[in-house]
């Protein structure tokens, strides 16, 4: 039986023209027969391919496509630093580099198939090498934040059982001071200038190395990389993803929240650890042999990225809703964009204002994606499809999403519930292979066919998804179920407001009250802040049902944040109920 996508043809996804139908609501953009064909690995009637490794399938196979003229001169990876440095990679050179990265690995640091390795490293161009050195040698890599502690690195270390660490030499001494604690931990590889007792040079092994390198061959479900979940509640989960999971998945799906080409130059501000640079500056791009472009940011600064926006050619931006809210705070009529086109969000909902007030001084839409670390993009508002403010808008591909009770009965439309993914009776190609070590988590993660995100949504009558918080995060107040994103959305509408939380908080009479964390923005800092307070509720009363409104309000400096950039409001709860 063939292959829903030949690999050796990548260059048929973005040559093909879209004709004039539609496919389950989306714009059609592939051939019929590639479609009829998807619609039977959809139904489970075709077999997924049993070997698949993204260096050599997707990787040299775009190489080859450069080799032979047939793709543009834009570069595969483009890197800058704010002061000058810069970077161009194309995938002929990706290819040569990241051969002698996978002969460091397995050469000098005796790593194998199977064997796994942590990366904590900042946005610069050997992230990127490492990890496709690591797909290459069949190396399980375990991305990190270099905003992670010595305590969050043993954590790591000894659930993973990793034996080799790569990271900087600002992060170094973290590691030295937990790694007798790890034994299992062997090798330790620092990309620094200088050097370290007890550490390889990273840069010195693969610039002497030999380029000559086999890709091993893969199977599809082989394990390809673990994430640590972000840990909202309770200690981060090891998220397990194959071959397939991630790598495979955007032939399948993925053009629709992207709907990239060679020609195409895309930036994700997200760190390093999180899924999202793995799938929007990593795998996606790379599948459609679309340019990754990345600025090292050591800091999110509003300035420097609009003004590289309106420096360099990008055409997608892609970022967490605090990005969008904090560049808002800027007078946008003083840039003028290069090229940019498409805006997207994901990581939490981005509030209506917020959209509205990009749109209002940018003329651009700003794209909703829904996802989690489980199975990357779940709902997103696909190029052309109608916004509707608050929605995140339609299922992807590949995914049966459903509202579901707490017997896992489907919800009619506008009803609210959890949102749900179907995983029975055929379990779909980009869902995690499994919580690693931890088949009780695994095992809670369904419930009837389903598996159960944790959020809470409705789906409306053209299957529009609207997040309404987290199913631990909904407050209960007199009889009233409250979800904190519709108050959240309210407060961030009155000008003093920047950012805010929402949160339960003990009341003797209600059970539970509606508490704001708020973070004012600078001009209303020496306001009468009682009177402010009563401002803030009679917006909320006016702008959503009164019995919604905070009757509770504290003013903070900033929210407390995962390192994905979620606003960790467990935390706030916590703080509240006096759990902390």
């Amino acid at each position: 039986m063939k292959l829903l996508l030949k690999l050796q043809n990548l260059k048929l996804l973005w040559t093909l023209k879209p004709p004039n139908r539609t496919f389950h609501g989306y714009p059609r953009l592939l051939s019929s027969d590639v479609y009829s064909q998807y619609e039977f690995v959809r139904q489970g009637k075709q077999e997924i391919p049993k070997y698949f490794n993204f260096a050599s399938d997707v990787l040299d196979k775009w190489s080859e496509i450069e080799k032979a003229g047939k793709r543009s001169s834009n570069p595969a990876l483009w890197w800058i630093n704010g002061e000058g440095e810069e970077v161009k990679w194309s995938f002929e050179e990706l290819g040569f580099l990241s051969r002698k990265v996978a002969n460091v690995l397995t050469k000098e640091c005796g790593l194998q198939k199977g064997d796994k390795l942590i990366l904590i490293l900042p946005r610069i161009p050997e992230w990127w090498l490492v990890k496709v050195a690591c797909i290459r040698a069949g190396i399980v890599i375990i991305p990190g934040t270099s905003q992670l502690s010595a305590k969050d690195i043993l954590y790591r270390l000894q659930a993973s059982k990793a034996t080799c660490i790569i990271t900087t030499d600002k992060l170094a001494p973290a590691v030295d001071s937990v790694a007798s604690q790890c034994q299992l931990l062997k090798t330790k590889l620092m990309v620094s200038k200088g050097s370290r007792e007890g550490w390889l040079n990273f840069t010195e092994l693969y610039q002497n190395q030999s380029a000559d390198h086999s890709c091993i061959k893969t199977r599809i479900h082989d394990p390809m990389i673990i994430f640590f979940t972000s840990g909202t509640t309770g200690s981060p989960k090891m998220t397990l993803h194959s071959q397939g999971s991630l790598g495979f998945r955007p032939l399948l799906s993925e053009r629709y929240w992207l709907d990239l080409t060679p020609s195409h130059n895309i930036w994700n501000t997200a760190d390093t650890g999180w899924i999202l640079t793995s799938i929007a500056s990593f795998f996606d791009p790379w599948v459609f042999g679309s340019c990754v472009f990345i600025h090292n940011l050591p800091q999110i600064d509003s300035a420097v990225i609009l003004n590289t926006l309106c420096r360099f050619p990008i055409d997608i931006l892609v970022g967490a809703p605090t990005l969008y809210r904090m560049l808002v705070q800027n007078d946008l009529s003083k840039y003028k964009f290069m090229n940019l086109k498409h805006c997207m969000s994901g990581g939490e909902p981005l509030n209506p204002e917020v959209m509205e007030q990009w749109k209002s001084q940018t003329g651009l839409d700003i794209q909703e994606v829904y996802g989690q670390t489980e199975m990357g993009v779940i709902c997103s508002v696909f190029k052309g499809m109608k916004i509707k403010p608050g929605s995140m808008g339609k299922a992807a591909p590949l995914y049966d999403v459903q509202i579901i009770d707490k017997n896992a009965n489907i919800l009619p439309p506008g009803q609210q519930g959890e949102i749900a993914i179907r995983s029975k009776p055929i379990r779909p190609l980009g869902f995690f292979s499994e919580y690693l070590d931890n088949p009780k988590k695994t095992a809670e993660s369904e419930r009837g066919d389903f598996y159960v995100t944790g959020d809470r949504g409705t789906m409306d009558e053209e299957g529009y998804f609207q997040f309404i918080g987290r199913d631990d995060d909904i407050i209960i107040s007199s009889g009233y179920r409250i979800g904190p994103f519709e108050v959240e959305n309210a407060l961030i509408e009155h000008p003093a407001v920047v950012e805010t939380a929402v949160v339960s908080s003990p009341d003797p009479l209600r059970g539970e009250v509606v508490k704001a964390f708020v973070v004012l923005s600078p001009t209303f800092s020496s306001t009468d802040l009682k009177s402010l307070i009563r401002d803030l509720q009679e917006h909320v009363k006016k702008t959503t049902a009164p019995y919604k409104y905070p009757r509770k309000v504290e003013f903070v400096k900033e929210l407390p944040k995962t390192v994905t950039g979620k606003i960790k409001r467990n935390e706030l709860r916590d703080k509240e109920w006096g759990r902390i």
